[in-house]
């Protein structure tokens, strides 16, 4: 089986002290403490605007050894007309110092507006303008696609000739796609519920740890939709699970809860 991370968006959110940070923690260390209550953070800021690499190199000093951080692309990638143009753009957000991450560096992920739809040879050429590595550290690729014209046979072919993941987001909002399509999965849970202390219950959480375990181990969940009916080959994947939703104060106890339920 191969490695499980599970984490939350970000590390600077003010209903979280209090509740996940400690009383009385001063806010330019709850990065130090988050990091070592998950064992992943999707960086979300590089959406909205750019860093210098020396942000990097601070975020990689403070968390630990076998920390792993996902990295969300600029918007200016993702929300254009025709992303066959979006080269610039992307050579821009890569080249801001991700790298300095190094070993901690893990998946980036390429999130599309739910009005985006699958246009073929258009995303096709977006997705090679994805390189495989910069710099000499390796590049791996997610994209959150939220349109059910992207839920075709074509599309989930496309990632899979690519080693891209097509990220399983469970969400309310728009419909969601388990196919596996890299050899890796990255989900984003977004149902957590501000009533559960824990974001889900404990029987949701109790299914997730047994998905988890099925991805990280090769295998196909049962229960998740599924676009094709060719499963990916059946080879340990490294797994990464965000907690992502609209009751954010949940997200930390619902990771922790969840990594709990891993390490039994």
């Amino acid at each position: 089986m191969a490695d499980i991370r599970v984490g939350i968006g970000g590390w600077t959110y003010e209903p979280w002290r209090g509740t996940f940070y400690p009383d009385g923690l001063i806010q330019k260390r709850e990065l130090e403490y988050a990091s070592r209550a998950v064992t992943a953070i999707e960086i979300n800021g590089t959406y909205y605007s750019s860093f210098k690499p020396q942000s990097f190199v601070n975020w990689a000093e403070t968390a630990p050894e076998g920390f792993v951080y996902s990295v969300k692309a600029s918007r200016f990638c993702t929300n254009r007309k025709k992303l066959a143009e979006a080269g610039e753009s992307i050579d821009r957000f890569l080249s801001q110092g991700l790298v300095e991450l190094g070993d901690k560096l893990g998946p980036i992920l390429w999130q599309f507006m739910a009005t985006k739809k699958f246009e073929a040879d258009d995303f096709a050429a977006f997705l090679d303008l994805l390189p495989d590595a910069r710099d000499g550290v390796r590049l791996r690729h997610a994209v959150q696609v939220r349109h059910d014209s992207f839920h075709v046979p074509q599309f989930v072919a496309m990632l899979r000739e690519r080693n891209v993941a097509a990220v399983y987001a469970d969400s309310a909002d728009y419909p969601a796609m388990a196919d596996v399509t890299a050899d890796f999965v990255y989900a984003r849970l977004e149902n957590a519920q501000e009533d559960e202390a824990q974001g889900y219950s404990p029987d949701a959480l109790d299914r997730w740890a047994n998905t988890a375990r099925q991805w990280a181990a090769g295998e196909q969940p049962d229960g998740l939709p599924y676009v094709t009916e060719e499963p990916a080959k059946s080879v340990p994947r490294e797994t990464y699970i965000f907690m992502i939703n609209g009751a954010k104060v949940r997200a930390p106890a619902a990771a922790q809860a969840l990594i709990e339920r891993l390490a039994t």
